[in-house]
Formats: structure tokens, C-alpha cells, sequence
């Protein structure tokens, strides 16, 4: 049977899960507490406490995928699992790892592909490239199948911007000549999905959508779909921010994803944001009548 291990079976996992389930997949994920392992134990998934012996499940997985995030003292997941990993993972069909736009830094609203070097101007951009090279080593050591995922902002069903705008939290920070590339959960999992059908050990990705576009856009079109008035524009320079939003406007880059479309034949749910909001809204508004 094939059955996918997924370290850090979280938001874009679990978008996963629906699609490898219905195919006859068996799906194991890690997580951090009980809770969300019952959670996962209803959404099909058979759930590993992070941190218990993984061997067995390692063993008898044919697909691993990692998301996990990395800090200062490194990937958890190598830190936590490499003699397992050293162990088990050369003779799977296919290894996956989920990783940011953000390890391409700053380009001045410039456009970036795969073969950009790798030059991130934050922290958090660093951890990445430096996960992503030890992901590499270890692929090198094992002959494991390694893909990489480069996802640029992540949104979807419970990540959209209508509940802020509703509750008017919402706000449309304008830094001139900023924009942000995004990409929707669904077809983060349908690349995923293509990539596993069509394996290619080594190949790295970016996961984004058509059309870069400035964010103080989107939360405007929010508001336009849902028939309110955009919250006030605000100066970037004189905006009060705490230092992590500010830090997410240091970079601005327009992210191309031909790789995904020529090298794998997916053809985007969600090609710009104008129709992932109008997907979310959908589903926000079945969710609401559902309810009364």
C-alpha cells in the first residue's frame, strides 16, 4: 500500500490528505499535541505523537513529506529523527519538502524562478536556506528522492482575510512598489499530488499563483466582495507595526511558476487572488447556511 509519512501534518498536509485518501493511500502524520492528534485520527490520518520512535512508521512509508519549520538550532525534524532518516529514507519513491519563497531575499518587485540564487535578507529566510541544504546532504548521502517546494504566502479555507475585514481589524499597509506573491492551499496540494505521479529526485519548485500583487489589492477586493468600505490606506513608514509584520514587507519579488505548469501539467484552481477570494467566500457563505 502506498502510505505517506508527513512530518508536520499541518495546513498544507492536510489539504493532501483528501486527494492520497481517496486513491487508496494510507496516511501517517506527526504533531505536537493530543488534541490535534484527534483531529487527524477524524480526518482519516493515523497520527504520530512528534518525538516518539517513528522507525515502524518510517519503515513502512513508500512517500515522506516534511513540513516543519526550521529556528535557530535548525530543522526539528533532523534534529530530531536523522539516524531514523539515515536509516529508512534511501529506498523511498519520493521525499518532499515544503520550504519558502523567502530563501530568494529581496529583487525590488523584480522577477525570480527557481534558478535564483539563493540571497534571503531575514532571519527566517537563512533557517530555510540552510534546511533546505541539510535536506540536500542528506538526500546526497541516502540517494533519498528529494523535491523542494518553494510556497509563497499561504491562504485558504480559515487563512483569508474576510474575517479581519468584517470585524474591521483589517488593515492596507502601502509601501510603494511592494508585492507579495500568494498561493492557495488547494493547488499547493495539487502540486504536491502532481509531483508524487511524476517524480523527479533533485527538482526544486516555487508554489505561487499568476499575479503578484501589491497586499493593500487584496484586502480592498476582500472588502469590495463582501460590500464594505476598504479600510483606510496607511503609510508603510509611519504605520504602527510590531517588528515581525514589518519584517514581512522587507522583501518584495514577483515569483514565476513555469516549473510547475511545464513540468508537471497542473493548471492552477486559483490562478490569481480575485478567484480565491471568490472561492473562499463561497465556501464561507455554504459553511454559514449549513450552520442555520
Amino acid at each position: 500500500m502506498k502510505t505517506l509519512l508527513s512530518f508536520g501534518h499541518g495546513y498544507s498536509a492536510r489539504a493532501l490528505t483528501p486527494l492520497l485518501l481517496a486513491d487508496g493511500w494510507r496516511v501517517i502524520g506527526t504533531t505536537r499535541s493530543e488534541e490535534k492528534a484527534e483531529m487527524l485520527r477524524g480526518e482519516g490520518v493515523e497520527p504520530v505523537i512528534f518525538g516518539a520512535p517513528i522507525d515502524a512508521a518510517l519503515a513502512e512509508a513508500t512517500h515522506v513529506l516534511t513540513s516543519a519549520g526550521p529556528g535557530a538550532e535548525g530543522d526539528p525534524v533532523l534534529n530530531t529523527y536523522l539516524p531514523a532518516l539515515e536509516t529508512y529514507l534511501g529506498g523511498k519513491d519520493w521525499l518532499g519538502y515544503l520550504s519558502t519563497t523567502g530563501v530568494y531575499g529581496d529583487h525590488d518587485g523584480g522577477w525570480v524562478d527557481e534558478d535564483t540564487p539563493l540571497t534571503p535578507s531575514t532571519r527566517r529566510g537563512r533557517w530555510r536556506v540552510e534546511a533546505e541544504a541539510a535536506w540536500q546532504a542528506l538526500a546526497e548521502r541516502t540517494g533519498a528522492p528529494l523535491h523542494i517546494f518553494r510556497l509563497a504566502g499561504i491562504y485558504g479555507p480559515g487563512r483569508g482575510p474576510f474575517a479581519k475585514v468584517r470585524s474591521g481589524t483589517a488593515r492596507r499597509i502601502v509601501k510603494p512598489g511592494q508585492v507579495f506573491s500568494r498561493i492557495h492551499v488547494d493547488d499547493i496540494a495539487q502540486v504536491l499530488a502532481a509531483s508524487i505521479a511524476r517524480p523527479n529526485p533533485g527538482a526544486s519548485y516555487n508554489l505561487c499563483d499568476d499575479d503578484p500583487a501589491p497586499p493593500q489589492d487584496v484586502i480592498g477586493h476582500a472588502a469590495a466582495l463582501l460590500g464594505l468600505p476598504p479600510p483606510p490606506e496607511e503609510d508603510f513608514a509611519t504605520a504602527d507595526m510590531t517588528p515581525m509584520a514589518r519584517s514581512f514587507y522587507a522583501e518584495s519579488k514577483r515569483v514565476r511558476n513555469d516549473r510547475i505548469k511545464t513540468e508537471l501539467g497542473v493548471r492552477l484552481r486559483f490562478p490569481d487572488y480575485r478567484a480565491g477570494l471568490a472561492d473562499l467566500l463561497r465556501r464561507d457563505r455554504d459553511t454559514t447556511t449549513q450552520d442555520t
